[in-house]
C-alpha cells in the first residue's frame, strides 16, 4: 500500500480518527487478526459469528465501526470504506488493472496470468480465489508506486456484485473464462449468470480490451456489450491451441498460437483443463502487447500459486494422491475426473475418486451429483467414493450395468478417510475434490501423513 496517514485515510472513507492522526500506515489491509501486519491496517468487520473489533488491540491501525484499543479510523462500513480507499489508491497508481471473472478457470487463469507479468514487472495479484468484496479490495491494497500490474480475480454472487468490484478496480483488460452452472441455485439460468459475468466487459473503457472465451456462446456474445476490442481464446480463438498430449502425471504439452505463429508448450500442472486456463492467459497478456513468445515460455515454467488445485503429492509408499478439493462445480468435477482417468490409463494405477457435495446448485442438485457419476463411469474410473449423503446422486449416477467399478457411499470426511486408508494400495492414485464448504483438503492431508492401513 502506499504510505497515507490516518488523517489521509480517514479523508478519503469519511472517518474520524480515534488515535494519532499523524501514524503512517505503509504496510497492506488485512483481515485475519491472526496473521497481523507490520504497518498494516487491521480492517475490523462485526460478523455474525465473530467481531474483529474484540480482536483490534495490538494492531498498528484499525478500521473499524468503532473505536478499539489501537489508533482506528472509524467509519460506518468499514467494507464499503476499504472499497473506497482500494479504489482510491488504484487511482493514484500508475498500473494497469488486469480482472477476470467466469464459471471455472479464474484462479487456474489468474495464476499463469501473475507468473507471465511477473517476469516482465512487479504484479500483484489476488491471492487464492479471494474474489469478493473482501478479497478485490484486499488485493488493490497490497498494490504500491512500483506495481506494475495488477490482477485481480472477480467473483460473483448475484447481478450488480461484478459491476460493484469493477467500481473498486477498474479494468483495462478484463476476460471471461467461460459462463457454467457453478452458482446456479443463487441465479436460476446461465442467461442470468452471463448476465452477471458480462459486467466486467461492460466496465471497460473504449480503450481497453475484453477476453472472451470463443468455444462458449454466451461468453463470445459479451463482444457486444462493449465498444473496448475483443480478443479470443479457445480452440477457435484468436490464442488457439492444437495438438493436447498428456504425459503419466496427466500433464498437457501442445502447441500454442497467435497471429499466424504457433509455439510449443508443457505446463507444469495436471489436466487438460489447464490447456484454456493457459490461453486464456496468454490472450491477456498478448493484450498488454507482451511478446506471445516471451508469454508462452512464461507459462512452460510457471509453478501453481493457489492451493489445493490438482496438487499432486507421491506418499514415500508410493501411492499419488492428487489434492483439488479447493472448491467444485459440475465441470470441474468433470475435468478433474478427466484429469484422473488419463493418469490411470498412462501410469497404469487403479484410480479412486473421493468426491464431496457440491455446494449452490440449487434445485438441480441431485441431478448434478448423479451427472459426475455419470462421467466418472464413462471415464472408467476404478472406485468412486462419496463423502456425505448430500453427494449420494453421484454414487447413484455410476450405478450401471456397463460400470465394472466400486461406489461406496460413506457417512462423512472422517468414515471416507477411514474406508480409502484401508482399501487403497501403493500403486493406486487417488483424487480428492468437492466444494469448499465441505473442507475435503483435510482428508488429502490426513491420507498423506500415514501409510497404507495407518489408523
Amino acid at each position: 500500500m502506499i504510505p497515507m496517514t490516518l488523517a489521509e485515510i480517514a479523508a478519503v472513507v469519511d472517518g474520524q480518527v480515534h488515535g494519532d492522526q499523524s501514524l503512517t500506515v505503509s504496510g497492506p489491509a488485512y483481515l485475519d487478526s491472526r496473521e497481523p501486519v507490520a504497518d498494516g491496517l487491521f480492517v475490523a468487520i462485526a460478523g455474525e459469528r465473530v467481531d474483529g473489533h474484540e480482536y483490534a488491540e495490538g494492531a498498528y491501525a484499525v478500521l473499524g465501526s468503532r473505536p478499539t484499543p489501537a489508533p482506528t479510523i472509524v467509519v460506518a462500513d468499514p467494507v464499503v470504506a476499504m472499497g473506497r480507499l482500494a479504489r482510491h489508491v488504484v487511482d493514484r497508481l500508475d498500473l494497469t488493472v488486469l480482472a477476470l471473472t467466469g464459471s471455472q478457470g479464474k484462479t487456474g487463469t489468474k495464476d499463469y496470468l501473475a507468473a507471465v507479468l511477473a517476469g516482465v514487472g512487479p504484479t500483484v495479484a489476488t491471492a487464492g480465489n479471494l474474489n469478493n468484496e473482501y478479497g478485490v479490495p484486499i488485493t488493490a491494497l497490497r498494490a504500491d508506486y512500483k506495481t506494475a500490474y495488477l490482477v485481480v480475480e472477480m467473483g460473483a454472487r448475484g447481478i450488480g456484485q461484478v459491476r460493484y468490484l469493477c467500481e473498486i478496480a477498474p479494468p483495462s483488460i478484463a476476460a471471461v473464462t467461460n459462463v457454467g452452472t457453478a452458482h446456479i441455485g443463487e441465479f436460476g439460468s446461465r442467461e442470468a449468470i452471463a448476465t452477471a459475468k458480462g459486467e466486467i466487459v461492460e466496465a471497460l473503457p473504449a480503450e481497453g480490451t475484453a477476453v472472451l472465451n470463443a468455444d462458449d456462446e454466451l461468453t463470445a456474445a459479451m463482444a457486444d456489450l462493449t465498444s473496448a476490442r475483443s480478443l479470443t481464446f479457445g480452440e477457435r480463438g484468436d490464442v488457439a491451441w492444437r495438438g493436447v498430449r498428456l504425459d503419466d502425471l496427466g500433464r498437457p504439452s501442445f502447441e500454442l498460437g497467435y497471429d499466424g505463429t504457433w509455439h510449443p508448450v508443457t505446463l507444469t500442472q495436471s489436466g487438460r483443463h489447464q490447456v484454456g486456463n493457459a490461453a486464456a492467459a496468454a490472450a491477456m497478456a498478448v493484450a498488454v502487447d507482451l511478446p506471445f513468445a516471451t508469454v508462452v515460455e512464461s507459462l512452460a515454467s510457471a509453478v501453481p500459486a493457489s492451493r489445493w488445485r490438482m496438487e499432486m503429492h507421491e506418499r514415500p509408499d508410493g501411492l499419488l494422491v492428487v489434492n483439488d478439493a479447493y472448491n467444485a462445480n459440475p465441470a470441474s468435477m468433470v475435468a478433474a475426473l478427466d484429469a484422473l482417468a488419463g493418469i490411470g490409463t498412462r501410469s497404469g494405477r487403479r484410480t479412486v475418486a473421493v468426491l464431496g457435495e457440491m455446494l449452490e446448485l440449487g434445485e438441480g442438485a441431485h441431478e448434478s451429483h448423479r451427472e459426475v457419476g455419470r462421467a466418472a463411469a464413462e471415464l472408467g474410473i476404478d472406485v468412486v467414493v462419496v463423502v456425505g449423503e448430500a453427494a449420494r446422486g453421484i454414487a447413484e449416477g455410476v450405478d450401471g450395468d456397463s460400470w465394472q467399478g466400486t461406489a461406496v457411499v460413506t457417512a462423512g470426511r472422517d468414515q471416507a478417510l477411514e474406508w480409502v486408508r484401508k482399501n487403497v494400495a501403493a500403486e493406486d492414485v487417488v483424487l480428492v475434490k468437492a466444494s469448499r464448504g465441505v473442507a475435503l483438503e483435510v482428508l488429502a492431508d490426513e491420507l498423506l501423513r500415514g501409510g497404507i492401513g495407518a489408523p
